[in-house]
Protein backbone atom coordinates (compact mmCIF):
# COMPACT_ATOMS: atom_id res chain seq x y z
CA UNK A 1 0.00 0.00 0.00
CA UNK A 2 1.48 3.39 -0.97
CA UNK A 3 2.22 5.75 1.89
CA UNK A 4 -0.07 8.73 2.35
CA UNK A 5 1.79 12.04 2.10
CA UNK A 6 1.50 14.34 5.12
CA UNK A 7 -0.96 17.19 5.02
CA UNK A 8 0.62 20.55 4.16
CA UNK A 9 0.82 23.01 7.00
CA UNK A 10 -1.78 25.74 7.40
CA UNK A 11 0.95 28.36 7.02
CA UNK A 12 1.98 26.94 3.62
CA UNK A 13 -1.61 26.73 2.40
CA UNK A 14 -2.32 30.31 3.41
CA UNK A 15 0.87 31.62 1.80
CA UNK A 16 0.11 29.90 -1.50
CA UNK A 17 -3.44 31.32 -1.42
CA UNK A 18 -2.07 34.80 -0.80
CA UNK A 19 -3.81 35.13 2.57
CA UNK A 20 -0.67 35.78 4.64
CA UNK A 21 1.47 38.88 4.46
CA UNK A 22 5.09 38.59 3.41
CA UNK A 23 6.17 40.55 6.48
CA UNK A 24 5.51 38.44 9.61
CA UNK A 25 3.09 39.84 12.16
CA UNK A 26 4.29 39.21 15.73
CA UNK A 27 2.21 36.43 17.24
CA UNK A 28 2.75 37.97 20.68
CA UNK A 29 0.18 40.64 19.83
CA UNK A 30 -2.57 38.02 19.91
CA UNK A 31 -1.23 36.16 22.97
CA UNK A 32 -2.97 37.23 26.17
CA UNK A 33 -1.03 34.88 28.42
CA UNK A 34 1.35 31.95 28.04
CA UNK A 35 2.42 29.78 30.96
CA UNK A 36 3.92 26.41 31.83
CA UNK A 37 2.32 24.29 34.55
CA UNK A 38 4.21 21.47 36.25
CA UNK A 39 2.59 19.43 39.03
CA UNK A 40 -0.29 21.92 39.06
CA UNK A 41 1.91 24.97 39.65
CA UNK A 42 2.84 27.75 37.28
CA UNK A 43 6.54 28.09 36.53
CA UNK A 44 7.94 31.58 37.08
CA UNK A 45 9.09 33.66 34.14
CA UNK A 46 7.74 34.78 30.78
CA UNK A 47 7.72 32.45 27.79
CA UNK A 48 6.81 32.60 24.15
CA UNK A 49 4.60 29.79 22.97
CA UNK A 50 7.51 28.15 21.12
CA UNK A 51 9.89 28.41 24.10
CA UNK A 52 7.20 27.12 26.45
CA UNK A 53 6.52 24.08 24.28
CA UNK A 54 10.23 23.36 23.98
CA UNK A 55 10.63 23.60 27.77
CA UNK A 56 7.78 21.14 28.38
CA UNK A 57 9.19 18.68 25.84
CA UNK A 58 12.62 18.90 27.46
CA UNK A 59 11.18 18.32 30.92
CA UNK A 60 8.95 15.49 29.77
CA UNK A 61 6.24 16.65 32.19
CA UNK A 62 3.75 19.50 32.60
CA UNK A 63 1.82 21.35 29.91
CA UNK A 64 1.59 24.73 28.21
CA UNK A 65 -1.49 26.95 28.31
CA UNK A 66 -1.60 29.68 25.68
CA UNK A 67 -4.48 32.17 25.64
CA UNK A 68 -5.18 34.08 22.42
CA UNK A 69 -7.56 36.91 21.55
CA UNK A 70 -8.75 37.25 17.96
CA UNK A 71 -5.58 36.07 16.17
CA UNK A 72 -5.27 36.66 12.43
CA UNK A 73 -4.36 34.00 9.90
CA UNK A 74 -0.59 34.43 10.16
CA UNK A 75 -0.57 34.48 13.96
CA UNK A 76 -2.76 31.39 14.13
CA UNK A 77 -0.55 29.64 11.58
CA UNK A 78 2.44 30.23 13.85
CA UNK A 79 0.55 28.71 16.79
CA UNK A 80 -0.60 25.79 14.62
CA UNK A 81 2.97 25.02 13.56
CA UNK A 82 4.19 24.99 17.15
CA UNK A 83 1.43 22.75 18.51
CA UNK A 84 0.79 20.74 15.32
CA UNK A 85 -2.87 21.75 15.03
CA UNK A 86 -4.99 20.48 12.15
CA UNK A 87 -5.49 22.99 9.29
CA UNK A 88 -9.28 22.54 9.25
CA UNK A 89 -9.57 23.40 12.94
CA UNK A 90 -7.22 26.36 12.52
CA UNK A 91 -9.34 27.66 9.66
CA UNK A 92 -12.43 27.54 11.90
CA UNK A 93 -10.54 29.51 14.56
CA UNK A 94 -9.53 32.26 12.15
CA UNK A 95 -13.01 32.70 10.66
CA UNK A 96 -14.82 32.34 14.04
CA UNK A 97 -18.64 32.44 14.35
CA UNK A 98 -18.75 28.65 14.38
CA UNK A 99 -21.51 26.43 15.66
CA UNK A 100 -20.67 24.73 19.00
CA UNK A 101 -19.01 21.40 18.24
CA UNK A 102 -16.42 18.88 19.36
CA UNK A 103 -13.85 17.40 16.97
CA UNK A 104 -10.97 15.03 17.54
CA UNK A 105 -7.73 15.02 15.58
CA UNK A 106 -5.68 12.07 16.87
CA UNK A 107 -4.71 13.08 20.44
CA UNK A 108 -5.95 16.66 20.04
CA UNK A 109 -9.46 17.75 20.98
CA UNK A 110 -11.04 20.86 19.47
CA UNK A 111 -14.06 22.32 21.29
CA UNK A 112 -16.03 25.32 20.04
CA UNK A 113 -18.25 27.22 22.47
CA UNK A 114 -20.48 30.23 21.86
CA UNK A 115 -20.29 32.90 24.55
CA UNK A 116 -23.16 35.20 25.48
CA UNK A 117 -23.48 38.35 27.54
CA UNK A 118 -26.47 40.40 28.63
CA UNK A 119 -26.69 44.05 27.58
CA UNK A 120 -28.61 46.20 30.12
CA UNK A 121 -31.47 48.10 28.46
CA UNK A 122 -34.81 49.77 29.02
CA UNK A 123 -37.86 47.51 28.91
CA UNK A 124 -39.19 49.21 25.74
CA UNK A 125 -35.79 49.33 24.05
CA UNK A 126 -35.47 47.64 20.65
CA UNK A 127 -31.66 47.53 20.82
CA UNK A 128 -29.59 44.37 21.12
CA UNK A 129 -30.12 42.53 24.38
CA UNK A 130 -27.80 39.51 23.98
CA UNK A 131 -24.32 39.71 22.46
CA UNK A 132 -22.48 36.58 21.36
CA UNK A 133 -18.85 35.61 20.84
CA UNK A 134 -16.69 32.50 20.51
CA UNK A 135 -14.20 30.52 22.55
CA UNK A 136 -12.23 27.71 20.94
CA UNK A 137 -10.21 25.24 23.01
CA UNK A 138 -7.46 22.94 21.76
CA UNK A 139 -6.17 20.30 24.17
CA UNK A 140 -3.33 17.90 23.50
CA UNK A 141 -1.14 15.65 25.64
CA UNK A 142 0.99 18.58 26.82
CA UNK A 143 -0.74 21.79 25.75
CA UNK A 144 -3.97 23.76 25.90
CA UNK A 145 -4.71 26.61 23.50
CA UNK A 146 -7.71 28.86 24.11
CA UNK A 147 -8.83 31.35 21.47
CA UNK A 148 -11.40 34.02 22.28
CA UNK A 149 -13.39 36.14 19.84
CA UNK A 150 -15.38 39.05 21.26
CA UNK A 151 -14.84 41.55 24.03
CA UNK A 152 -16.77 39.71 26.74
CA UNK A 153 -16.32 36.46 28.68
CA UNK A 154 -12.61 36.86 29.32
CA UNK A 155 -10.61 33.90 30.62
CA UNK A 156 -8.17 35.71 32.93
CA UNK A 157 -10.39 34.95 35.91
CA UNK A 158 -10.60 31.29 34.89
CA UNK A 159 -6.81 31.06 34.79
CA UNK A 160 -6.47 32.70 38.21
CA UNK A 161 -9.07 30.37 39.69
CA UNK A 162 -7.28 27.31 38.36
CA UNK A 163 -3.91 28.55 39.57
CA UNK A 164 -5.44 28.84 43.05
CA UNK A 165 -6.35 25.13 42.84
CA UNK A 166 -3.21 23.23 41.82
CA UNK A 167 -4.97 19.93 42.52
CA UNK A 168 -7.18 20.58 39.47
CA UNK A 169 -4.31 21.70 37.23
CA UNK A 170 -2.56 18.41 38.01
CA UNK A 171 -5.09 16.73 35.71
CA UNK A 172 -3.41 18.49 32.79
CA UNK A 173 -4.93 20.23 29.75
CA UNK A 174 -8.26 18.53 30.40
CA UNK A 175 -8.63 20.69 33.51
CA UNK A 176 -8.41 23.79 31.30
CA UNK A 177 -11.07 22.44 28.96
CA UNK A 178 -13.39 21.73 31.91
CA UNK A 179 -12.77 25.14 33.50
CA UNK A 180 -13.53 27.00 30.27
CA UNK A 181 -16.67 24.97 29.60
CA UNK A 182 -17.85 25.48 33.17
CA UNK A 183 -17.17 29.22 32.92
CA UNK A 184 -19.15 29.52 29.69
CA UNK A 185 -22.12 27.54 31.04
CA UNK A 186 -22.12 29.68 34.20
CA UNK A 187 -22.37 32.76 31.99
CA UNK A 188 -25.38 31.12 30.30
CA UNK A 189 -27.04 30.85 33.72
CA UNK A 190 -26.44 34.55 34.44
CA UNK A 191 -27.78 35.68 31.07
CA UNK A 192 -30.80 33.38 31.36
CA UNK A 193 -31.63 34.90 34.77
CA UNK A 194 -31.38 38.43 33.36
CA UNK A 195 -33.61 37.54 30.41
CA UNK A 196 -36.09 35.88 32.77
CA UNK A 197 -36.30 39.13 34.76
CA UNK A 198 -37.07 40.98 31.51
CA UNK A 199 -39.82 38.52 30.67
CA UNK A 200 -41.37 38.82 34.13
CA UNK A 201 -41.31 42.61 33.85
CA UNK A 202 -42.91 42.37 30.42
CA UNK A 203 -45.60 40.03 31.75
CA UNK A 204 -46.40 42.41 34.59
CA UNK A 205 -46.82 45.25 32.12
CA UNK A 206 -49.00 43.24 29.73
CA UNK A 207 -51.36 42.05 32.44
CA UNK A 208 -51.58 45.36 34.31
CA UNK A 209 -54.80 47.26 33.46
CA UNK A 210 -54.59 50.55 31.59
CA UNK A 211 -51.02 50.07 30.40
CA UNK A 212 -49.79 50.58 26.87
CA UNK A 213 -48.37 47.39 25.40
CA UNK A 214 -45.49 47.68 22.91
CA UNK A 215 -45.53 44.64 20.66
CA UNK A 216 -42.18 45.62 19.11
CA UNK A 217 -40.37 45.23 22.44
CA UNK A 218 -41.89 41.76 22.95
CA UNK A 219 -40.85 40.67 19.46
CA UNK A 220 -37.35 42.06 20.08
CA UNK A 221 -37.06 40.08 23.30
CA UNK A 222 -38.30 36.97 21.53
CA UNK A 223 -35.70 37.44 18.79
CA UNK A 224 -32.96 37.74 21.39
CA UNK A 225 -34.18 34.56 23.08
CA UNK A 226 -33.95 32.81 19.71
CA UNK A 227 -30.36 34.07 19.39
CA UNK A 228 -29.63 32.83 22.89
CA UNK A 229 -31.09 29.43 22.10
CA UNK A 230 -28.97 29.10 18.96
CA UNK A 231 -25.85 29.84 20.98
CA UNK A 232 -26.64 27.59 23.95
CA UNK A 233 -28.56 24.52 22.79
CA UNK A 234 -26.06 23.08 20.25
CA UNK A 235 -23.46 22.70 23.02
CA UNK A 236 -25.47 19.86 24.55
CA UNK A 237 -24.11 17.14 22.26
CA UNK A 238 -20.40 18.10 22.66
CA UNK A 239 -20.76 18.17 26.46
CA UNK A 240 -22.48 14.80 26.44
CA UNK A 241 -19.66 13.33 24.36
CA UNK A 242 -17.00 14.80 26.64
CA UNK A 243 -18.67 13.43 29.72
CA UNK A 244 -19.68 9.98 28.51
CA UNK A 245 -17.23 8.91 25.79
CA UNK A 246 -14.41 6.99 27.53
CA UNK A 247 -12.13 6.78 24.48
CA UNK A 248 -11.53 10.55 24.42
CA UNK A 249 -8.08 11.62 25.70
CA UNK A 250 -9.39 13.01 28.99
CA UNK A 251 -8.80 11.88 32.58
CA UNK A 252 -11.67 9.98 34.15
CA UNK A 253 -12.10 12.60 36.89
CA UNK A 254 -12.36 15.39 34.30
CA UNK A 255 -15.13 13.48 32.52
CA UNK A 256 -17.03 13.37 35.82
CA UNK A 257 -16.72 17.14 36.18
CA UNK A 258 -17.84 17.61 32.58
CA UNK A 259 -20.95 15.52 33.23
CA UNK A 260 -21.85 18.00 35.96
CA UNK A 261 -21.34 20.87 33.49
CA UNK A 262 -23.58 19.04 31.01
CA UNK A 263 -26.33 18.78 33.65
CA UNK A 264 -26.17 22.53 34.28
CA UNK A 265 -26.28 23.15 30.56
CA UNK A 266 -29.41 21.03 30.16
CA UNK A 267 -31.11 23.04 32.90
CA UNK A 268 -30.27 26.32 31.15
CA UNK A 269 -31.38 24.98 27.76
CA UNK A 270 -34.75 23.95 29.21
CA UNK A 271 -35.20 27.41 30.76
CA UNK A 272 -34.49 29.06 27.41
CA UNK A 273 -37.07 26.80 25.73
CA UNK A 274 -39.58 27.87 28.39
CA UNK A 275 -38.69 31.53 27.65
CA UNK A 276 -39.57 31.03 24.01
CA UNK A 277 -42.93 29.47 24.88
CA UNK A 278 -43.70 32.16 27.46
CA UNK A 279 -42.98 34.94 24.98
CA UNK A 280 -45.18 33.29 22.35
CA UNK A 281 -48.03 33.23 24.87
CA UNK A 282 -47.18 36.80 25.87
CA UNK A 283 -47.46 37.94 22.27
CA UNK A 284 -50.93 36.35 22.04
CA UNK A 285 -51.99 37.99 25.31
CA UNK A 286 -50.64 41.37 24.19
CA UNK A 287 -52.46 41.14 20.87
CA UNK A 288 -55.67 40.22 22.71
CA UNK A 289 -55.21 43.19 25.04
CA UNK A 290 -54.64 45.50 22.08
CA UNK A 291 -57.80 44.11 20.49
CA UNK A 292 -59.78 44.86 23.67
CA UNK A 293 -58.30 48.36 23.81
CA UNK A 294 -59.23 48.96 20.20
CA UNK A 295 -62.80 47.73 20.82
CA UNK A 296 -63.06 50.05 23.81
CA UNK A 297 -61.81 52.96 21.74
CA UNK A 298 -64.25 52.16 18.97
CA UNK A 299 -67.16 52.11 21.43
CA UNK A 300 -66.15 55.51 22.76
CA UNK A 301 -65.84 56.91 19.26
CA UNK A 302 -69.23 55.43 18.31
CA UNK A 303 -70.87 56.89 21.44
CA UNK A 304 -69.53 60.40 20.76
CA UNK A 305 -70.55 60.12 17.11
CA UNK A 306 -74.10 59.19 18.19
CA UNK A 307 -74.23 62.18 20.57
CA UNK A 308 -72.88 64.53 17.90
CA UNK A 309 -75.42 63.19 15.38
CA UNK A 310 -78.36 64.70 17.36
CA UNK A 311 -77.50 68.42 16.92
CA UNK A 312 -76.30 67.67 13.40
CA UNK A 313 -79.63 66.13 12.46
CA UNK A 314 -81.71 68.90 14.04
CA UNK A 315 -79.56 71.61 12.45
CA UNK A 316 -79.90 69.82 9.11
CA UNK A 317 -83.69 69.69 9.34
CA UNK A 318 -84.09 73.35 10.28
CA UNK A 319 -81.58 74.31 7.63
CA UNK A 320 -83.80 73.11 4.75
CA UNK A 321 -85.49 76.56 4.49
CA UNK A 322 -89.11 75.36 4.50
CA UNK A 323 -91.68 78.07 5.14
CA UNK A 324 -94.00 76.22 7.52
CA UNK A 325 -91.94 74.60 10.33
CA UNK A 326 -92.91 74.38 14.04
CA UNK A 327 -91.55 77.35 15.97
CA UNK A 328 -89.74 78.79 12.98
CA UNK A 329 -91.29 82.24 13.35
CA UNK A 330 -91.89 82.09 17.14
CA UNK A 331 -89.59 83.99 19.50
CA UNK A 332 -89.23 80.89 21.70
CA UNK A 333 -88.55 78.48 18.82
CA UNK A 334 -84.76 78.82 18.81
CA UNK A 335 -84.40 78.27 22.56
CA UNK A 336 -86.80 75.33 22.46
CA UNK A 337 -84.68 73.60 19.83
CA UNK A 338 -81.48 74.27 21.80
CA UNK A 339 -82.95 72.90 25.04
CA UNK A 340 -84.36 69.85 23.25
CA UNK A 341 -80.97 69.13 21.67
CA UNK A 342 -79.17 69.39 24.99
CA UNK A 343 -81.68 67.12 26.73
CA UNK A 344 -81.36 64.43 24.06
CA UNK A 345 -77.54 64.64 24.08
CA UNK A 346 -77.46 64.47 27.90
CA UNK A 347 -79.75 61.45 27.88
CA UNK A 348 -77.52 59.66 25.39
CA UNK A 349 -74.40 60.49 27.42
CA UNK A 350 -75.96 59.12 30.63
CA UNK A 351 -77.07 55.95 28.85
CA UNK A 352 -73.66 55.33 27.26
CA UNK A 353 -71.86 56.04 30.53
CA UNK A 354 -74.13 53.62 32.37
CA UNK A 355 -73.23 50.92 29.86
CA UNK A 356 -69.47 51.66 30.15
CA UNK A 357 -69.20 53.03 26.65
CA UNK A 358 -67.92 56.34 27.98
Amino acid sequence: MPSIPPLPSFRGQARRAGQLPRIPVPTARAVVDCAIYVDGKRLPGRFTHADAMAEVENRGTGFVWVGLHEPDAYQMADIAETFDLHPLAVEDVVHAHQRPKLERYDDTLFLVLRTVTYVPHEIHSVSEIVETGDIMVFTGPNFAVTVRHGEHTGLAGVRRELENHPDQLMYGPGAVLHAVADHVVDSYVEVAQAVENDIEEMEEEVFTPRTTVTIESIYQLKREVVELRRAVNPLQIPLQLLGHKPDLPLPKEIRRYLRDVADHHITVAERITDFDESLSELVSAALAKIGVQQNTDMRKISAWVAIAAVPTMIAGIYGMNFTHMPGLEATWGFWLVIVLTLVICAGLYVNFHRNNWL
